[in-house]
């Protein structure tokens, strides 16, 4: 539990919101390692520690939080987007090569639509 408590710092301080490889060399980013060995050991005993993430992380922490919380629970993932369908707070996010900026509210949006980041 105490290397997954490191990752969940690691998404706690998050720059960049990035599902897969990044750049020309397919270079996997720090949060995104840590949000694949959260993601693979998630349980609902980590549920109460990713709700704090939705409140108090950075802005791309609190997507992955987000997007934790809809795989363990769909309503609550639901629930989480709408908490952040307001904020206006910049996130950097990562597409293969294509670096973007969007803000929370947008990238919820997006979400919603089936088309983040």
């Amino acid at each position: 539990m105490e290397d997954l408590e490191r990752y969940l710092d690691d998404l706690e301080r998050a720059e960049t919101v990035a599902f897969g490889g990044v750049g020309f060399a397919g270079e996997v980013l720090p949060e995104t390692r840590a949000f694949d060995t959260i993601a693979e050991r998630c349980t609902p005993a980590l549920r109460p520690r990713l709700e704090r993430l939705l409140d108090a992380a950075s802005p791309a922490g609190r997507v992955y939080a987000a997007v934790l919380i809809g795989r363990m629970d769909p309503e609550a993932g639901r629930q989480a987007w709408d908490r952040l369908a307001g904020d206006r707070a910049p996130v950097d996010t990562f597409s293969g090569c294509v670096r973007n900026r969007t803000t929370l509210a947008e990238y919820a949006a997006a979400y919603h639509e089936g088309q983040p980041g």
